[in-house]
């Protein structure tokens, strides 16, 4: 109903005024011209209503097009919207001024920081009027008519507030007569697209930022667990109390013991110039460990290191290594009579590298020992470090004992391919 009363009104208007146009002429001038000039001007004005409610229909129809539905609202050649930009009005003029200036046929686009407003003027396509003449220019006057578009952004406490109108480049009288076939409207609906996805994106970005702020800081807590759960004072103890009485007995022994302590502490304090360790490193950190064990405890350790020299550089979060030996000595081999032996093996495959620790001492029980913050530091830090790019699992070893392996991604090798 409302686009039949729109083509009527136009049909109407235009009817009425070429009617009282037709009769000043015909009565005062071309009446002396013309033999029969009633039927002649009779004929034109059907002609012409012809040709506007066909226009008026191709207006209203692309109107459905773009909108999905016929109103009042959306049949008007002269679009206005309110939009709300949730950024201070600096930012939000910044975002009208770009998603204006990337519009289709967008020629002049005049801005003003400090008044807050953006006024373009937006070459209009002609769907149903092109001439197919444009070097006779007999049919000039259809050509469409630039489009224009006012901008005004009104601060709103850290938000902004933008008036958007967007019309044809002629009077307003001339909507009586004349349709934009939806122009404005799609210019009008652009823009709010174009705001919706900056802001989207802008969120985007903030959350994403967050959430990296997060990661780094669990990281950070991690880091800190595993510190404090890692450099455990009793070993500092029960080391320096073995070296006092070896410096009696066996002095030589005892400042192997020193030696090793100190390498271990020198690998083990935090350094904040350098997140990531290397196998190499750790390595050296969990021989000096095993090393001061193997002292304490005899023909009962027993140690076998099977890395390949090209895999020491690898990259590898700090203490992850020491974490899976002091587990296999605490759980597995100290609480054995008879001792055992620990596995400390690397290899690389498939763009990964693969950790193991692996012991031939109990296993695992079921009588609760232990707290489990290890294991879960070695899995949070992977976590947060690798993402899904690195694993972690513990299984038990045949015929005794247990294995701990870590795979993480093979950096060197991914750079080499690359390259």
């Amino acid at each position: 109903m409302t686009s039949i009363f729109f083509i009527l009104r136009l049909t109407l208007a235009t009817m009425i005024t070429y009617i009282i146009v037709t009769a000043i002429l015909v009565e005062n001038y071309l009446r002396h011209i013309f033999w029969h000039p009633d039927d002649f001007f009779v004929t034109l004005g059907f002609f012409l209503a012809a040709i506007v409610i066909t226009n008026a229909f191709s207006h209203v129809r692309r109107v459905r097009l773009i909108a999905n539905e016929v109103n009042a609202s959306t049949l008007s050649s002269r679009q206005r919207r309110q939009i709300e930009i949730p950024f201070e009005a600096g930012e939000a003029f910044d975002m009208i001024d770009a998603a204006i200036r990337e519009l289709p046929g967008s020629e002049v686009v005049e801005s003003a920081r400090d008044s807050l407003q953006v006024q373009a003027r937006v070459r209009r396509a002609a769907p149903y009027t092109h001439t197919g003449l444009p070097r006779m220019r007999l049919l000039a006057f259809m050509e469409p008519r630039p489009n224009q578009i006012l901008a005004t952004i009104t601060p709103n406490g850290e938000a902004g507030s933008v008036t958007l109108i967007c019309e044809p480049a002629r009077n307003a009288w001339t909507d009586w007569f004349l349709v934009d076939h939806g122009s404005n409207l799609e210019n009008a609906e652009a823009v709010t697209r174009a705001i919706t996805r900056r802001v989207a994106q802008r969120r985007r970005g903030e959350q994403a930022e967050a959430r990296q702020t997060v990661t780094e800081k669990e990281l950070t807590v991690a880091k800190l667990s595993l510190l404090h759960a890692q450099v455990e004072p009793h070993f500092l103890y029960n080391t320096l109390a073995s070296a006092q009485l070896l410096t009696r007995s066996d002095p030589a022994l005892a400042d192997e013991m020193l030696g090793n302590l100190i390498l271990y502490l020198r690998h083990s304090l935090p350094r904040t110039e350098q997140a990531m360790s290397t196998l190499g490193t750790e390595l050296e950190r969990a021989r000096a460990y095993l090393d001061i064990l193997k002292i304490r405890m005899g023909a009962r350790l027993n140690l076998q290191i099977e890395v390949p020299a090209y895999l020491r550089q690898v990259e590898l979060p700090p203490m992850m290594l020491q974490t899976l030996v002091e587990n296999a000595i605490k759980h597995g081999l100290e609480p054995k009579s008879g001792g055992g032996t620990i596995w400390i093996m690397a290899r690389s495959g498939n763009g990964t590298v693969i950790v193991t620790v692996a012991d031939d001492g109990q296993g695992f029980r079921d009588d609760g020992t232990g707290t489990g913050i290890g294991l879960r530091n070695v899995r949070e830090r992977l976590r947060l470090t690798y993402g899904a790019a690195a694993s972690f699992s513990i299984l038990a070893n045949f015929p005794d004992g247990v294995t701990a392996t870590i795979t993480v991604p093979d950096v060197s090798a991914q750079g080499a391919a690359h390259g």
